[in-house]
């Protein structure tokens, strides 16, 4: 497989399924992450990626140490009315966006240029437009 390219410095995001992949060594998010890092990306998730991301099954240890080296960015209630203006701006609404809406409204306050690496594509396109570069994970 290709390994994408990554701009140097900026930010890159993880969604849920991101994360999730980097916790399961998911070869090709592994190499994104390390790329970045390389790169002197910063490397960061939304405090309700955790929530989305963990189950039953998450071993609990790893997923610790995997956030150990990431920046957690909280969710206050500025962050949410933003986050929610988002998904109206959007034509979104509901459960089924409201963390992604969080997400987007975190990748879009980072240092630029901005990566996210998500499942969510079509909903992620539609919450950031072209502000962030997207890669489907």
């Amino acid at each position: 497989m290709a390994r994408r390219k990554l701009s140097h410095e900026g930010t890159l995001v993880l969604d849920s399924e991101g994360l999730t992949k980097l916790l399961n060594d998911h070869e090709p998010v592994v190499a994104l992450v390390a790329e970045a890092r390389k790169r002197g990306m910063e490397v960061v998730i939304s405090a309700l990626t955790i929530i989305e991301a963990a189950h039953s099954r998450t071993d609990q240890a790893r997923l610790r140490w995997i956030l150990s080296g990431l920046r957690i960015v909280p969710v206050g209630d500025e962050e949410a009315r933003a986050a929610s203006a988002m998904l109206i701006a959007a034509g979104l609404h509901g459960h089924k966006y409201a963390i992604d809406a969080a997400v987007a409204e975190m990748a879009l306050r980072q240092q630029r240029p901005v990566v996210v690496l998500t499942s969510d594509l079509d909903d992620m396109a539609k919450l950031c437009g072209d502000r962030v570069r997207l890669v489907t994970v």
